[in-house]
Formats: structure tokens, C-alpha cells, sequence
């Protein structure tokens, strides 16, 4: 579909990183109390839910006449990105914090790359492998910290793998949605992928022998408002204006500007969790951006 506005697609991108920066935020005050599935499975539910009311507003139809295989694809994005991807992306949360899981999920970019070449027959250049080297290194340095903050060895490391199994994941989901996105309507593209998020959610926690411990997290929070909010801005407001700008513009810019919001968690993190903001979160922010910038540009 042509961008009917000269930058659309790269605003939109840009717009999404400033509301999942800030949704974060609202994301880790709540994890404290709330089961990493329980929490993206009432966000998912209440985005749905949402989408209803808007997509009879603007004139959306509920079921387009798409073929079957754009149903299933965008499904099993969902079911991946969101499903798997964000429940990853929560667990993540609670074991580094904002500002360190917003610098290890910066290996979204490198993955959205190295999935590009495997399926899309894409090719990197020497400035996008330096771009890898430069989040790699980033995430190293950004998460190396030892006496300075109260967080253990296995700890920091199941939460830096977390953290970079969401990021793969997100990516698996963002190559399955593209090809599909680019010629279907937008609300209704985004519904169907909560869809197969919210399905991906049901089957784990039917099968979880502790789902009654983690859906009772979320009955008796006493976070609601940050959940609510939380929800509202990250799951509804930042889920529809990402996938407006993946539609856009080129993955691989949406991407880039997408990878910004690391940038606006660390801001947020600082002013509102009072999270250290010291030299080298300060350096591996600055190197993930950069090299970020270089995976998608380069």
C-alpha cells in the first residue's frame, strides 16, 4: 500500500517507541505483583477488547475478506510475538529492570537481520555486521555491573537470556506478519494477531501446573491502575501505531526507530523508577542506539 503521508510510516514508528517506553515503566511497577503471564495475558485481553469499539468507528470490517492463509499468518505471528515474545519480554522485566532490558532487547534489530537473510534472501553489509558487534557489545557492557546494584550472577544472566530469547521472538513474529501487512487493513490485521497472542496465552496457562497461583497474581494486585495504564498504552495505543508503521515504511527503518524506545526507557527508568543512571548504562545505550542505526542503515 502507497505511504499516503511523506513519512508516515517513520513517524508512526518513532511514536510507538515513546508509548512502549513509557508503558514499560508501568509494565515493571506491576510485574513486581503480577505473573509475567497473567500480565500479558490481561494486556492482550484488554487491547482486544479496545480494538473492538475503534474498529466499528472508523468503519473496520471484523472479518475481511482475506484469504485464509493471511488469517492463519498473522495468527501465528501473534501466537509468537506476543504469545511467547512478551511473556519472555515480562520475565525479563522483573529480573533486570527497565533500563538493562531495554538495552538487552536491542537485539531485536540484529535478529530482524539475520531472519531477513535467512528468509527474505536479504544481505548484510559490512556497516550492519559492525551495527550487530555494537549491540552485542552494549548489551555486555550495559549488563556487566557487579557490587554496584543488588542483583546476582544467575539472576542477571537468566535475565539477559530472556531478554534475548523476546527479542528473537518479537523478530520470528515481525517476518511472518510483513509480507501479509503491507496489503491489509490495519485494525483489523492488529486484532487478528492479539488473537493469536491471546490463543498462545490460553494454551500456556492451561498447561501450567501453577495457574492458579499466577492468574490469583493478578486477581488480588494492588496495582491495578499501573496494569490498566500499563495495558492501555503498550498493548492498545503502541500495538496499533507499530503496526501502522511497519506498514508504512521499510521493516528494517521501522525497526531502527522502533529500537529507540531503549532510549525512552532509560529516561523513564531514571525519572520515574529512580534507577541508576551511571557511565556505562550511559555508554551501552549510546552503543545500542548507534549501533542499531548501523543494522537497519547500514
Amino acid at each position: 500500500m502507497q505511504n499516503p503521508l511523506p513519512y508516515l510510516g517513520e513517524g508512526l514508528s518513532l511514536l510507538s517507541a515513546v508509548f512502549w517506553g513509557l508503558a514499560v515503566i508501568f509494565f515493571r511497577k506491576s510485574g513486581k505483583r503480577v505473573h509475567p503471564l497473567a500480565l500479558n495475558t490481561f494486556k492482550n485481553l484488554l487491547a482486544t477488547l479496545l480494538l473492538i469499539p475503534t474498529m466499528y468507528i472508523v468503519g473496520e470490517q471484523f472479518f475481511c475478506p482475506e484469504p485464509l492463509t493471511s488469517y492463519v499468518l498473522l495468527a501465528l505471528s501473534g501466537f509468537v510475538g506476543i504469545g511467547l515474545g512478551d511473556t519472555l519480554l515480562f520475565a525479563s522485566l522483573n529480573k533486570l529492570g527497565a533500563g538493562r532490558t531495554g538495552i538487552v532487547v536491542c537485539m531485536y534489530s540484529p535478529f530482524i537481520i539475520i531472519l531477513s537473510l535467512i528468509f527474505l534472501d536479504e544481505h548484510l553489509t559490512i556497516l550492519q555486521l559492525l551495527g550487530v558487534l555494537l549491540i552485542i557489545v552494549a548489551v555486555l557492557a550495559a549488563t556487566s555491573e557487579k557490587q554496584t546494584t543488588p542483583i546476582d550472577k544467575k539472576q542477571l544472566t537468566s535475565g539477559i537470556l530472556l531478554g534475548i530469547l523476546a527479542a528473537g521472538t518479537a523478530a520470528v513474529g515481525v517476518i511472518i506478519m510483513k509480507p501479509i501487512l503491507e496489503q491489509s487493513p490495519l485494525l483489523w490485521a492488529t486484532q487478528v494477531r492479539l488473537i493469536g497472542g491471546i490463543i498462545a496465552l490460553g494454551m500456556i496457562l492451561g498447561l501450567h501446573p501453577r495457574r492458579r497461583q499466577i492468574v490469583h497474581s493478578l486477581t488480588n494486585t494492588r496495582s491495578w491502575s499501573n496494569t490498566i495504564t500499563g495495558s492501555v498504552i503498550g498493548a492498545y495505543g503502541a500495538m496499533v501505531v507499530w503496526i501502522a508503521g511497519m506498514k508504512f515504511t521499510q521493516a528494517s527503518i521501522a525497526s531502527a526507530l522502533n529500537q529507540t524506545s531503549t532510549i525512552f526507557i532509560f529516561i523513564f527508568a531514571g525519572l520515574f523508577l529512580k534507577e541508576p543512571v551511571n557511565l556505562k548504562r550511559t555508554m551501552g545505550i549510546i552503543l545500542a542506539f548507534l549501533g542499531s542505526y548501523l543494522v537497519s542503515f547500514g
